[in-house]
């Protein structure tokens, strides 16, 4: 992403969403805050932080760097290493390798294709961000100082970055096993509920079958109702042992298709595999 975001002028806490300057602040500055108070704030703030996170960290140093924007350095010294950027490149690979095994040891007879297919699914950007939000991390990145809807855009559009960076801060901190714990606490859910098909549901169904020394499943087409132009086929799946499942489709293929999905659900495929 751009990181050429304003210079910051005064640093948020952890926890604090940046301030518009307005004009009785330029007329009459206000008191500086001692240091005793300022820590005291950043204490309160990574520890709160640290609650909805569910680990904490022996060093806050990484926690609080984790949340740095490179924008929220000081130009005269700024470092690309004092931002997010290392941890996030170091969580993206831990959060790959521990999604992984998660998916290797939950779904045993899935194939290589299919458990990519899985992982690209959990470990993208759009997933990460979701991790985030739920953990309520958005007014927790410090940035420079930029117009409130910049900030906002901005802070939204690196949470994804920001999740992966505190998974590598965790890392550091705690070693695999608090990584670890971290991932699956927030990504076993995301893991069990399919977002979208990853294959036909039919080939699904008969490699199930077959796992089951059942034979392939048979498809009967039930009825076809509606105009020539616009018809509508009800067909059933059905295999030994089994109580069939009906699906509905604008095709023979559509519908053979949904009663498999059908027949899967019901049979629970793929839950305990």
């Amino acid at each position: 992403m751009n990181d050429e975001t304003p210079a910051i002028k005064d640093q948020p806490t952890l926890g604090e969403p940046s301030e518009k300057p307005d004009a009785s602040a330029r007329a009459a500055p206000r008191k500086r805050r001692s240091k005793a108070a300022r820590a005291a704030e950043e204490k309160a703030a990574i520890a709160g932080t640290e609650a909805r996170i569910g680990y904490k960290f022996s060093d806050p140093a990484l926690l609080t760097t984790a949340f740095t924007h490179v924008s929220a350095l000081k130009p005269a010294a700024r470092n690309r290493a004092d931002s997010y950027q290392r941890l996030e490149f170091l969580g993206d690979h831990v959060l790959g390798l521990i999604v992984s095994d998660m998916l290797f040891r939950a779904f045993p007879n899935a194939d290589e294709g299919e458990l990519s297919k899985r992982l690209a699914d959990l470990v993208r950007k759009e997933s990460c961000a979701d991790v985030a939000k739920s953990l309520g991390l958005l007014d927790d990145i410090k940035l420079g100082m930029v117009k409130a809807v910049e900030g906002a855009r901005l802070r939204k559009s690196v949470l994804g970055d920001i999740c992966e960076a505190v998974i590598g801060a965790i890392y550091l901190d705690g070693g695999h096993e608090a990584a670890r714990q971290f991932v699956e606490r927030n990504w076993t859910e995301r893991m069990r509920k399919l977002r979208r098909p990853l294959r036909d549901p039919k080939t699904v169904l008969q490699e199930w079958a077959q796992g089951k020394g059942l034979p392939t499943p048979v498809y009967r087409e039930i009825e076809r109702t509606g105009p020539h132009h616009d018809p509508q086929f009800r067909v059933a799946v059905e295999l030994p042992g089994l109580a069939p499942a009906e699906g509905l489709g604008g095709n023979k293929r559509a519908a053979e298709k949904a009663a498999a999905s059908a027949m899967i659900a019901r049979e629970g495929v793929g839950s305990n595999d």
